[in-house]
């Protein structure tokens, strides 16, 4: 019989993904959204916007401690990365139960490109989850080799997410 390593992290991974992506699905898109924006509410696109452009900047250093062989530093920068991507998600969530979804109204040229920007960052958002549980575990778990390996594919991805939440927010913020 074949043995999978790491087989019960593997299932808490995609259970864990399975549910986050059921559960946004659901309350941004099937869940009426209250209506209740109130004025700290209507602040968050702002936290969120800030919150991925942080995580941005820390992945960068972190990449950067890496290639400087620092690697506490660089374990720190991912944890704070981490816990900034968190924040965000705990505040997008809480927002989006109030707001529901977010209509575009920009039209022309900038329409298509909003939603080319929209939609691989929706997708690549749901490809980085399981990639960035994967990559933060068999980094913590010193497996180097694999986490290397992973982290090469997920840093990019989530560099990409991060950055293109801070341009939907300004797309947003200006046509809608």
């Amino acid at each position: 019989m074949i043995t999978i390593p790491n087989r019960n992290f593997y299932i808490l991974n995609a259970l864990t993904t399975l549910l986050v992506l059921s559960f946004l699905s659901w309350l941004i898109y099937l869940r009426p959204a209250s209506g209740d924006v109130n004025l700290a509410a209507s602040r968050l696109p702002v936290l969120n916007a800030t919150l991925n452009a942080a995580s941005a900047m820390i992945l960068i250093s972190g990449y950067w401690a890496i290639k400087n062989r620092r690697e506490f530093l660089h374990k720190n920068l991912m944890i704070t990365a981490c816990v900034f991507s968190i924040l965000f998600l705990i505040s997008y969530v809480y927002y989006h139960s109030l707001q529901g979804d977010t209509k575009f109204l920009g039209q022309g040229w900038i329409r298509p490109v909003y939603f080319f920007i929209l939609i691989t960052h929706v997708v690549l958002s749901m490809i980085m989850l399981p990639m960035i549980l994967s990559t933060i575990y068999f980094g913590l778990t010193d497996k180097r080799k694999t986490h290397r390996k992973i982290a090469r594919i997920t840093f990019p991805i989530w560099l990409y997410v991060s950055v293109t939440g801070v341009i939907i927010f300004f797309l947003l913020r200006q046509y809608s």
